[in-house]
């Protein structure tokens, strides 16, 4: 079998590659990786240690497929991740990359015939009609309330039912229509794929910032001793996500690439779950407890355009369809974090602080 892992350098790329072949030693990895996000060229090592080929070209670009050759299975998971992409700037960059490139991914399937799994965001749901949900404030953290009026919402977080009519950032909207075409592809050329709705994935050798990777920022900023804030929703650090390790999230894609014809054409919330989730507050404490360092918080009350109160993935389904559920502790994931930048603090440093 040979995969191809587009975004392959990235955070999460890089790390499936790497799982895949340390658990399939007689499958050929090739990852496919622009190299635009400031430390992926740090994973280039990482690859090559682990018997992943790499190859330089962008998504943009369809001539660039040409160089791979044909594969069995695409996982996709290249795209500009920020949640505030194109909110003070062009969006250009955003749309080429996750319109324009799933187009060229799913014409490199159409012409190999290859399966895909299409790692897609939480980010699909609309803000608003999440921020509306009905929740109660406790010490430390937002919860929501069991009973809701909106479908496919209740304590255990969002199902796969919730509405989708609505604004929802516009890297949200991209991952939306990359969805629909994905669909509209396997029913007029009869590829395989499955769609994934990712919440917040983590895990060591993620470049955290402030609109995309917050865990891992925040651990940072607590090892380097650095400056953080509570941003929106009265500036107190009560927004909770659910978090879901990058190893947990291999896992699946293994039952799913192995069986790809119980998963054709399916859509499933992918996430930590109510049993990983942790507000700001609660991170702070953990980021206290595993760097000893205690920094200075700001508080700003304002919210920020695109920004959510809670976000709980409720896994329900995928796990009584497959029996997958994470593993990984949210502190275990916390404190592996803070091993690895403690390890490669000076490599680290000029990214992550």
């Amino acid at each position: 079998m040979k995969i191809l892992i587009t975004g392959g350098a990235g955070f999460v790329g890089s790390n499936l590659a790497i799982e895949f072949k340390k658990n399939n030693e007689n499958i050929e990895v090739v990852a496919f990786d622009n190299l635009k996000r400031r430390g992926s060229e740090l994973n280039l090592p990482r690859l090559k240690e682990n018997g992943i080929e790499f190859i330089h070209g962008d998504i943009r670009n369809k001539e660039d497929f040409e160089a791979i050759g044909r594969s069995d299975v695409v996982i996709e998971c290249s795209a500009e991740p920020s949640v505030m992409a194109g909110v003070d700037s062009s969006p250009e960059y955003l749309l080429n990359t996750n319109l324009l490139g799933t187009v060229n991914c799913l014409e490199y399937v159409r012409k190999t015939r290859a399966d895909i799994v299409f790692l897609s965001s939480s980010r699909i749901y609309p803000v608003k009609t999440i921020n509306d949900l009905k929740f109660v404030e406790k010490e430390s953290r937002f919860e929501l309330l069991d009973e809701q009026d909106v479908p496919g919402a209740s304590a255990r977080g969002l199902a796969e039912t919730f509405p989708l009519n609505g604004t929802r950032t516009l890297y949200g909207a991209t991952k939306l229509a990359s969805e629909l075409l994905l669909q509209e592809y396997i029913d007029v050329y009869g590829i395989r794929g499955v769609i994934n709705r990712c919440g917040v994935l983590t895990g060591s050798w993620q470049m955290g910032k402030v609109d995309q990777g917050v865990i891992v920022l925040w651990v940072a900023k607590h090892m380097y001793q650095q400056s953080l804030t509570y941003i929106g929703y009265g500036g107190i650090g009560k927004q909770v996500r659910d978090i879901l390790d990058v190893r947990d999230l291999y896992r699946l894609l293994e039952i799913e690439i192995n069986d790809m014809d119980s998963y054709n054409g399916e859509i499933f919330n992918v996430g930590g779950g109510i049993e990983r989730t942790i507000s700001l507050i609660e991170l702070t404490k953990l980021c206290q407890k595993y760097t000893g360092n205690t920094i200075p918080i700001g508080s700003v009350k304002e919210d920020r355009t695109g920004d959510i109160r809670i976000y709980i993935t409720d896994n329900s389904r995928i796990s009584e369809r497959s029996g997958w559920k994470p593993e990984i502790t949210i502190d275990t994931i916390i404190r592996e974090i803070s091993i690895w930048i403690k390890d490669n603090s000076e490599q680290l440093r000029p990214i992550l602080a």
